[in-house]
């Protein structure tokens, strides 16, 4: 790993969290990822789950946890992956009971090969267990996980046992963060602020969408990032139309707009950003138009965001500001909008949702219809998408709820033109 070090505390917080609403003699057992094969004899690089690291800080492979509740008191266990003599000379060492103990917190460490050994002895008790699993209303889930294939054997094993889900304590947890938790997003936001300050120095007509990635990526792994937090979108000109447009591999010509959506990972705690910059240096009359009828949106949708708002509510309201720009941009007529009656009016030019949960994953986990409340951190990113104009504008900072006030943790990246056309004309 190239992140520092993250005190113990902040995952033994959380175990503390996740045990307080287990049911009284029950188990839950969280798994690591796999490591995921590439052809012949190579792999993938190494993503722990975030719902183990959540709970752990252990970030290697073959790794479980086990958590105890009975007659209302706690206990936990944590098996790791043994170092032999090949690993070592081929892999280096991994983590020493001591160092898994000194991560994570846990006092009881074994060796991950005892694991099922073990698991008999603590299934005698409890009728209940909590297995993971991924419960994200938009996964994709394709390929089989550790814990999907553990699920299938301990329910061979153990038909007799209840079987409950982990996320449904899980994640309406991890949607709130604590204070360790936001400075290590606040710090990925800084150093995405450093990729953007890079970038702005190398833009120029000519260029490669690829060499501004490249510019980023080097700037991330200069301060101790893992990387980008999702595949970047360097998307230049009416490459900007496509959400997801990532090939990256087109020249950024001069009257085009760059749209850049990436965000530094570091610690495994994401940011989210996105920019747009015109690649001569000013913006066109009418880019600037759309790109602040875009930033309009954004600020106001900022002032939304509060606790005990839902989501859902959050986004009808951010639909009607962008209604009113659209039609100041004479997109929309004010007759397109009332007489649409299923899908609103403004998803021809604004097709994806405003906000996100941000965290371990970039499209972090809540509970379902869980209310906005204070140590959330959503991203805010309006968009207006215009194919026949070759013009695609998002924008997007990521959001700390709080209390009374939000804080922007993206607040001293440039986002105002002036300030983003000075800055390329220095």
């Amino acid at each position: 790993m190239k992140y520092k070090r993250i005190p113990c505390e902040l995952f033994s917080k959380n175990r503390i969290r996740f045990s307080e609403k287990m049911d009284n003699n029950s188990i839950a057992i969280f798994h690591s990822n796999d490591l995921m094969p590439k052809n012949a004899d190579q792999e993938m690089a190494f993503k722990q789950n975030s719902d183990l690291f959540h709970l752990s800080g252990i970030d290697q492979e073959e790794t479980i946890l086990l958590i105890i509740k009975h007659d209302y008191s706690v206990s936990e266990h944590l098996f790791i992956r043994e170092t032999n003599e090949h690993i070592k000379i081929w892999e280096g060492e991994k983590l020493s009971k001591e160092q898994a103990s000194e991560t994570s917190g846990i006092t009881l460490v074994d060796w991950h090969t005892n694991f099922k050994d073990i698991l008999y002895g603590y299934l005698k008790k409890p009728s209940i267990v909590y297995l993971n699993s991924n419960e994200h209303p938009r996964a994709n889930i394709v390929v089989e996980t550790r814990d999907a294939r553990f699920k299938k054997w301990f329910k061979s094993k153990f038909p007799n046992k209840i079987i409950k889900k982990a996320s449904n304590i899980l994640y309406p947890i991890r949607a709130v963060k604590q204070e360790q938790e936001i400075a290590l997003i606040e710090k990925a936001c800084n150093i995405t602020k450093l990729g953007v300050k890079r970038v702005l120095n190398f833009l120029k007509p000519g260029v490669f969408e690829y060499e501004l990635e490249a510019e980023i990526l080097h700037e991330f792994i200069k301060n101790r990032a893992s990387g980008f937090a999702y595949e970047p979108i360097i998307a230049s000109g009416s490459n900007a139309c496509v959400l997801h447009y990532n090939s990256n591999n087109k020249i950024c010509k001069s009257g085009d707009v760059v749209l850049m959506d990436f965000g530094a990972e570091y610690a495994n705690y994401s940011s989210d950003l996105t920019r747009c910059f015109p690649v001569s240096g000013r913006f066109t009359t009418r880019q600037r138009n759309v790109y602040n009828s875009v930033l309009s949106v954004f600020k106001n949708a900022k002032k939304i965001l509060k606790p005990g708002l839902l989501l859902k509510d959050y986004e009808k309201e951010v639909g009607k500001l962008m209604e009113k720009e659209l039609v100041d941009l004479k997109l929309l007529s004010i007759h397109e909008i009332k007489s649409c009656k299923s899908t609103p009016a403004y998803k021809k030019y604004y097709m994806h949702g405003t906000s996100h949960h941000l965290g371990l994953d970039v499209h972090d986990v809540s509970g379902p219809d869980q209310p906005l409340c204070e140590g959330m951190v959503l991203t805010v990113e309006p968009g207006i998408y215009i194919p026949e104009e070759g013009i695609g504008i998002r924008l997007e900072n990521d959001i700390l709820i709080g209390k009374k006030q939000n804080k922007d943790l993206m607040e001293k990246i440039p986002i105002e033109t002036e300030e983003i056309e000075d800055l390329l004309n220095i």
